[in-house]
């Protein structure tokens, strides 16, 4: 089983910036792809950024230009940079592995970290 640990949400003014981290541990798996994903009250779950073992990144529309994924392979943790923060950035951010589970020889993508409450008021 893969454990994943977030970090980093808070209170934030509209333009200010925040970086939430989530760092994944375990025995016996090796990262596909890592990614952060977002829901507001009364909204879907969506992907806001992604990034792979190879390090190629996609990102959501919403969030282009203003925020940047990152990771690091030996730490196994992945960061989301946010800038120019919006009220409707306002959202619980949470993290997503897609792993090869080397004890079972399989693909899991069904590992979540707790979620972190990102706020953007002023």
């Amino acid at each position: 089983q893969v454990q994943l640990v977030e970090s980093g949400g808070g209170l934030v003014q509209p333009g200010g910036s925040l970086r939430l981290s989530c760092a994944a541990s375990g025995r016996s798996f090796s990262i596909n792809a890592m990614a952060w994903y977002r829901q507001a009250p009364g909204k879907e779950r969506e992907l806001v950024a992604r990034i792979t073992s190879g390090g190629s990144t996609n990102y959501a529309d919403s969030v282009k230009g203003r925020f940047t994924i990152s990771r690091d392979n030996a730490l196994n943790t992945v960061y989301l940079r946010m800038n120019s923060l919006k009220p409707e950035d306002t959202a619980v951010y949470s993290c997503n592995l897609d792993y090869i589970d080397q004890r079972l020889w399989v693909r899991r993508t069904d590992s979540w970290g707790q979620g972190t409450q990102v706020t953007v008021s002023s």
